[in-house]
Formats: C-alpha cells, sequence, structure tokens
C-alpha cells in the first residue's frame, strides 16, 4: 500500500461560534474531520496500483502530475472571478483554490509507465509495477 504524507495545517472551528464543534458533531456526526485535501483512494492489483481522486469541478488542464525520486505529487490550481456592475454598485468575487497531495511511490513501481485520465470529476493515476514485481503464475519444476 502506498503511504500518504499529512498534510501539515488543518482546519478547526472556533469555539464558541456558530460553526462550534458541539454543533458539527450534532449535524454531521462524531469525528468530524474537516478537510481541504479531495479524497483518495488507492488499490492494488497484481499488475499495478491505481489511485482515484476526487475533483469534482476541476477542468484536467487544472491538475497537475509530478513524479521525482519516488514521490508521486498530484495537485491543482483554479481561480475564478465574477464582477457584477448594478446601478453604479461594483462587487467582484474572486474564488483561488489549490491543493497539493503526495505518495512515497514503492521501488515495484515503474515510474516512467505512470499513466492518467480524468473522467466525471475523478482523476484515475495508474501506477505499473515492474515486471519482477508482479506476481508470477505457480508453475511445476521438474526433477531431473
Amino acid at each position: 500500500m502506498l503511504p500518504v504524507f499529512k498534510r501539515s495545517t488543518s482546519y478547526v472551528p472556533a469555539t464558541g461560534s456558530f460553526w462550534a464543534d458541539d454543533f458539527l458533531n450534532r449535524f454531521l456526526g462524531e469525528d468530524v474531520e474537516w478537510s481541504l485535501n479531495p479524497a483518495v483512494n488507492i488499490a492494488e492489483s497484481d499488475n499495478d496500483f491505481s489511485v482515484e481522486l476526487a475533483a469534482p469541478g476541476l477542468e484536467r488542464d487544472d491538475l497537475k502530475i509530478h513524479v521525482e525520486n519516488r514521490v508521486l505529487e498530484i495537485s491543482a490550481e483554479k481561480k475564478t472571478s465574477t464582477e457584477t456592475n448594478k446601478n453604479k454598485v461594483l462587487r467582484r468575487e474572486f474564488n483561488y483554490s489549490s491543493f497539493r497531495r503526495s505518495f512515497t511511490l514503492p521501488e515495484s513501481v515503474d515510474s516512467d509507465k505512470i499513466s492518467a485520465t480524468h473522467k466525471n470529476g475523478v482523476l484515475t493515476v495508474t501506477l505499473p509495477k515492474r515486471e519482477e514485481a508482479k506476481v508470477k503464475p505457480a508453475r511445476t519444476i521438474d526433477i531431473s
């Protein structure tokens, strides 16, 4: 399984406010963890690892995948702005969102053959295993 680097910051609701822990726990259930990073599923088959990352609202061009020194980094950056000019009142709203997830790759991954697809808000990164790391079928050895 691929180890995950923990992100260094986390969101903690202010105590004593409307968004205090008590309200969130009652509303969403106990042990609520707020995260600015997208959810990730990691699966292993005989031939590869698959990393699925929830990326709703992101386009293919917003996402970047980088591999260096056995570290896979998936990041995104999206900037949007809207402007309303009505009856001499001007309002601008900017929205900027980004994330970065890093994974240490096992030595069994062939980093030269990594591929990725983006479909229906899900980024899928396929990490093929090196030939020597793939599961070999059982065979019978003849005794001479």
